[in-house]
C-alpha cells in the first residue's frame, strides 16, 4: 500500500510572485505608462480627488435627516422656546409695572369746614322815580322819608300814613296836593295852601320837619325808626297841629288803605 505524502498544514500561499518585481509583472499592460498632460487622471489629481467620478468608497454613503429625527428636533426647539418665554415674561411684566407712571395723587380733607367770608350785602334802594311810579299814599309817605334821608321802614311809613289820614280824607289824600296840610312853602296860612304836585309837597314836608325846632322829637323818632307810638307821641306834642290831636285821643289806629292818586297829581 502506498501512503501519499503528508503535506504540512497551514495557509496556502497564493501562487503569486513574492517580490515587487513579480507584482509589477502581474499588472496589466500600460498601467505604468506615463500620463499625458491634461489627461483625466491629471484632472482628478489636480482637483484632489483621485477617485473616479461617479464612484464611492464603501462606507461613504450620504444620508438625509430621517423624519423621526426631524420631528424630535422641532419638538425640542419648541420646548426650549416655551421655557425661555416662561423665564423672561415675569421679568418683563415686573419691569413694565416699575416703569408705569405713578397714579395721580389726591388730597382729601376730612372734618374741615371753611369759615364763611363776611361780605357786605347790597340791595337796590328805591328812589324818587320808583315811588312816583307807584303813585299811592304809601309811596308818598316813603317819598317824604326819602327826601328827609330817614329810614324807609315799616314803622316810619305807618306813622306818616296814619298822620295823612288825620289831615285829609283817606280816599282823597292828595287834596290840594298837600296831604299833611303843611303851611311850609304852600302859600296858605294854617296849612290850607297847595303845591304844584305831590313831589314838591313831599320835599316841603321833609324840609319843614328838618327846620322847625318844635319838630325835633319827630326827627329823632324817624331817625331811630322808633316804635310807632313813640314817634306819634312826638307829633302830638309838636306845634304841627294846634289841637295836638287831642293828645292822641283823635288818632286812629285802624289799618290804612293803599289808594292811588291820579297821575296828574304827580
Amino acid at each position: 500500500m502506498t501512503v501519499p505524502p503528508v503535506r504540512p498544514r497551514g495557509r496556502r500561499r497564493a501562487e503569486t510572485p513574492s517580490t515587487w518585481t513579480g507584482m509589477l509583472a502581474t499588472l496589466p499592460a500600460g498601467t505604468l505608462r506615463p500620463r499625458a498632460p491634461g489627461s483625466e487622471a491629471d484632472t482628478r489629481a489636480a482637483s484632489g480627488d483621485g477617485r473616479p467620478r461617479g464612484r464611492r468608497r464603501f462606507g461613504d454613503k450620504r444620508r438625509g435627516i430621517r423624519p423621526g429625527v426631524l420631528a424630535s428636533l422641532v419638538a425640542a426647539a419648541v420646548a426650549l422656546a416655551v421655557l425661555t418665554a416662561a423665564a423672561v415674561l415675569p421679568g418683563l411684566a415686573s419691569t413694565r409695572q416699575t416703569d408705569a407712571p405713578p397714579a395721580a395723587q389726591s388730597l382729601q380733607v376730612v372734618g374741615t369746614q371753611l369759615a364763611a367770608t363776611p361780605r357786605d350785602s347790597f340791595t337796590a334802594t328805591p328812589g324818587e322815580q320808583t315811588y312816583v311810579a307807584g303813585g299811592t299814599n304809601r309811596d308818598w309817605a316813603s317819598l317824604v322819608l326819602h327826601y328827609g334821608e330817614w329810614p324807609v321802614t315799616e314803622q316810619n311809613v305807618t306813622v306818616i300814613m296814619r298822620w295823612m289820614r288825620q289831615e285829609n280824607y283817606e280816599k282823597s289824600w292828595w287834596n290840594r296836593n298837600n296831604p299833611l296840610n303843611n303851611g311850609w312853602g304852600s302859600g296858605g296860612g294854617g296849612g290850607l295852601g297847595s303845591y304844584p304836585n305831590l313831589r314838591v309837597a313831599a320835599q316841603n314836608a321833609a324840609e319843614a320837619l328838618h327846620t322847625h325846632p318844635g319838630y325835633a322829637g319827630i326827627r329823632e323818632g324817624f331817625s331811630a325808626s322808633a316804635p310807632t307810638e313813640v314817634t306819634e307821641a312826638a307829633i302830638w306834642a309838636s306845634p304841627w297841629a294846634s289841637s295836638h290831636y287831642a293828645n292822641g285821643s283823635h288818632w286812629h289806629y285802624t289799618p290804612t288803605q293803599v289808594i292811588e292818586a291820579p297821575a296828574e297829581a304827580w
